[in-house]
């Protein structure tokens, strides 16, 4: 599994010109799934996302998490990241997870997240989604699954 996070003052999806999920001050998570990955793996990342401190404290140091400031999430599916562009220039999608796999455990990330932060929002998974937001910082965390291992 892999989490592209993106820490925002900002960001919204959009599918068919009409508002899917939007947030204030978070992060825009982009979610990818592979055919290995389980519920297990999926906890590991949120516990992981959840308790990452890249919040500025009140001296500027990056020390607090999205709960420590009132975070907002959003949460976008993306089988893209695991593309696979070892040979030509075309990507291959092969280790991505099927979409049955792939919408359970997104819906599993987004159901736990739930439980902890008050404000979930999602893409629509499978859709053409276009996604707008302001990167604070920038400040982009890629959080793979293998090495957490």
């Amino acid at each position: 599994m892999k989490f592209i996070i993106q820490r925002v003052t900002q960001a919204k999806c959009e599918v068919d010109h009409t508002i899917t999920g939007q947030i204030q001050k978070g992060f825009c998570v982009l979610i990818g799934v592979s055919q290995t990955d389980t519920e297990q793996i999926a906890d590991k990342m949120i516990k992981k996302l959840l308790g990452m401190r890249i919040f500025s404290d009140e001296n500027g140091k990056t020390n607090l998490s999205l709960q420590d400031v009132a975070g907002e999430l959003l949460l976008i599916s993306q089988f893209t990241l695991y593309a696979d562009c070892r040979k030509g220039n075309r990507p291959s999608f092969v280790h991505a997870g099927d979409p049955e796999l792939a919408n359970r455990l997104y819906e599993y990330v987004i159901a736990k997240c739930r439980q902890q932060i008050p404000n979930v929002q999602t893409g629509v998974f499978g859709a053409d989604m276009k996604i707008t937001l302001t990167n604070d910082g920038p400040f982009t965390i890629v959080l793979d699954s293998e090495e957490l291992k």
